[in-house]
């Protein structure tokens, strides 16, 4: 099993949103009611993926994860890598624009080496932003009362609240409340889910926090659920597990989503 490598890179949030404005990457302009056009959102994990892609190729440095501090200018991207720092320099110093190294500086980039093997059984805190969706396998009932098309990607608590309950009896919120399912229930569902057969989660796993975001995707910007959950797992296959960390969990990975940072476990 190849060593897989933690990164952390330096990026400058304002340098980031100018790069992204010359390639029109991660701007996803919003329309009123009368089609007029308002303040545009920023997507900041697609002009990362491209930047990342761009610098230093497809998948070297994903999933990753982008960490800005409240009212911060400057943030720092965490990923994973099959690379090792020397090799990640090296790339960048031969490939990427010199524009490049106002928004990231790859001289400075750190890595170090995770653990080549994990043990069966082992207890890992760890905290995950993800975007917890599916897509649908068969037309749902909306509440618009029309429906969503079969292969339409919607919120795993929505989707869950729509098969529970007429879409038109009531808010899907209370709903789901009175029938003792919340979303941090389901996302955590969705979460075990995904890490089958690599680990199993503990229970308690805590939403610390949750929005609606709009994603600058081609040609569409799909909005949906922004999650970011907290929690201890217990490895049940050491090789699935280190493979879970290098693909990351769920949709999006290539945009910021997905990655497990690992921690010490604790009670929470």
């Amino acid at each position: 099993m190849s060593t897989l490598h933690l990164v952390r890179m330096a990026v400058s949030l304002p340098d980031l949103a100018r790069w992204a404005a010359t390639r029109n990457y991660g701007w996803t302009p919003r329309r009123d009611q009368k089609g007029r056009e308002q303040d545009a959102d920023f997507d900041e994990g697609r002009a990362l993926h491209h930047l990342l892609v761009e610098s230093f190729g497809v998948g070297v440095l994903s999933p990753f994860r982008l960490l800005v501090a409240p009212r911060s200018t400057h943030a720092h991207l965490y990923a994973y890598s099959a690379s090792d720092q020397v090799t990640l320099r090296e790339t960048a110093q031969a490939y990427a624009l010199p524009e490049v190294a106002t928004v990231c500086n790859w001289t400075q980039l750190d890595a170090k080496p995770l653990p080549e093997s994990w043990r069966t059984g082992r207890r890992v805190g760890f905290e995950v932003r993800i975007r917890p969706v599916s897509r649908i396998a068969s037309p749902l009932p909306n509440s618009s009362g029309t429906a969503f098309a079969k292969g339409a990607e919607l919120d795993a608590f929505l989707i869950e609240a729509l098969r529970r309950f007429p879409p038109s009896i009531g808010e899907h919120e209370q709903q789901m409340k009175q029938a003792g399912r919340s979303r941090q229930s389901v996302y955590a569902d969705w979460l075990s889910e995904r890490l089958k057969g690599a680990a199993t989660l503990e229970p308690d796993v805590r939403l610390a926090h949750f929005q609606r975001r709009r994603a600058a995707r081609e040609g569409f910007a799909p909005e949906g659920p922004d999650a970011t959950l907290q929690g201890n797992l217990v490895v049940v296959d050491p090789a699935r597990f280190q493979e879970l960390l290098a693909r990351g969990v769920g949709r999006h990975k290539a945009y910021g989503f997905g990655m497990l940072l690992l921690r010490p476990p604790r009670n929470l």
